[in-house]
């Protein structure tokens, strides 16, 4: 069963320096029919504008990935990191029993897209820790990335997540077909980052997203020039 999430049905924050979407309820946004999917919990499309960002501010017991589209991502948290994630980087945080960050635009001119994901960790109060690592983009085309994954994961070293799930991007061109299969009782969610595809019948555009539950497959078609695309098999 595929169940569609509409682009248009998601949250908003429109803060001036913020436009964030939330497929699930966060922050100010609540829809108690809306609070994730299996371990899954946020999917957030932001687009900060230039020199502005999020200040200083706090999390815990959450997997938390963030994938730059366009712009620049300033990273800067209590651990002691401070890095910049460019389009390709991909950042995963285990807030564990605690830990503080910041995150802004490291441009003065130009805005920022990125996608921030949280997973449900597998225990509670584990030692916070950060990583980040390019995934090249061209090795995306028309293929699924894997880009995090559990600690005993084997394929192509993604960064560790505490928790029984993996994600997966792809950069799809029109016609192109990928397929991801799952295990027995496993479900998935795909997230359409921008352009248009179809699968299993239905049309999706920049935005969308859509639950997979109970299929033992997932095929998915290119329908506009190109679209980037994020898949999360979930337990």
């Amino acid at each position: 069963m595929i169940t569609i999430r509409r682009s248009e049905e998601r949250g908003r924050s429109s803060l001036g320096w913020l436009d964030s979407r939330h497929t699930f309820s966060f922050g100010d946004y609540y829809d108690p029919d809306q609070m994730g999917f299996r371990t899954l919990r946020v999917i957030n499309d932001d687009r900060v504008i230039a020199g502005q960002g999020f200040g200083r501010h706090g999390h815990r017991d959450m997997e938390i990935i963030s994938i730059v589209y366009a712009g620049k991502l300033l990273h800067r948290d209590s651990l002691g990191h401070g890095q910049t994630l460019r389009p390709g980087d991909v950042q995963v945080m285990t807030a564990g029993h605690g830990m503080m960050h910041e995150e802004y635009n490291g441009s003065e001119t130009e805005p920022v897209h990125f996608l921030q994901l949280w997973i449900l960790p597998q225990a509670r109060g584990l030692e916070p820790a950060y990583a980040q690592k390019p995934f090249p983009i061209p090795q995306r085309l028309n293929r699924w990335q894997q880009v995090a994954g559990p600690a005993d994961s084997t394929i192509a070293e993604p960064l560790t997540i505490h928790q029984n799930a993996t994600v997966w991007l792809s950069r799809l061109e029109k016609d192109q077909e990928i397929t991801h299969r799952f295990l027995k009782d496993r479900a998935g969610w795909l997230q359409v980052v921008d352009g248009e595809i179809t699968s299993g019948g239905k049309h999706l555009k920049t935005g969308d997203g859509a639950a997979i539950d109970r299929e033992a497959e997932i095929v998915v078609r290119g329908a506009s020039a190109s679209a980037d695309l994020i898949l999360f098999d979930l337990i």
